[in-house]
């Protein structure tokens, strides 16, 4: 599976590249992250329990950061076994610029690979899995960063009192 996605965070560059190498940050945003120890420079030892479809696993295995250029960009890989669920494997080579106005362009490009009892679900499960985790990490790390989004303020009379959101379902046959 393969995922590319950029996001506008409401910081200066370095703050996010600070984020980004801060192991509690990263613990807190990767989903199901039970633990989650070691450095930078070393690598971490990473605990995290997921499910999959039917299948539920508890993943030990590692995160590394690589390809490190300064304030710019850098890999996360992790790779985890999961016992007889199977292994899981990924990584995302992430990028950061100024954007002009202020913040941080922040670019990603997910890549991820199972094996063993979870890839028998099949493509479909495991595609929308793995986007659905890129998705969790980077939208808890930009909250991590700007903190909680401000809620809007109510309306004094809704626009259409009968007006009914259509769900997916709705929405694919129109």
């Amino acid at each position: 599976m393969k995922l590319a996605e950029e996001r506008h965070i409401a910081a200066e560059p370095a703050v996010v590249w600070e984020a980004v190498l801060d192991p509690e940050v990263l613990r807190q945003c990767v989903p199901g992250c039970e633990s989650l120890t070691g450095n930078v420079a070393d690598g971490f030892e990473a605990v995290v329990v997921q499910k999959v479809g039917p299948v539920k696993a508890r993943f030990a295995g590692k995160v590394t950061l690589s390809d490190i250029v300064e304030g710019r960009s850098l890999r996360i890989a992790g790779e985890g076994q999961g016992g007889v669920a199977g292994y899981a494997r990924g990584g995302a080579n992430v990028t950061m610029a100024p954007v002009e106005g202020g913040g941080t362009r922040l670019t990603y490009e997910v890549d991820a690979q199972v094996g063993g009892k979870i890839a028998q679900l099949g493509s479909r499960i495991i595609d929308g899995f793995a986007r659905m985790m890129a998705e969790q990490f980077f939208d808890r790390f930009q909250h991590a960063i700007e903190g909680p989004a401000e809620e809007p303020e109510l309306a004094a009379e809704p626009a259409e009192p009968d007006a009914k959101k259509k769900g997916w379902f709705k929405r694919l046959i129109g």
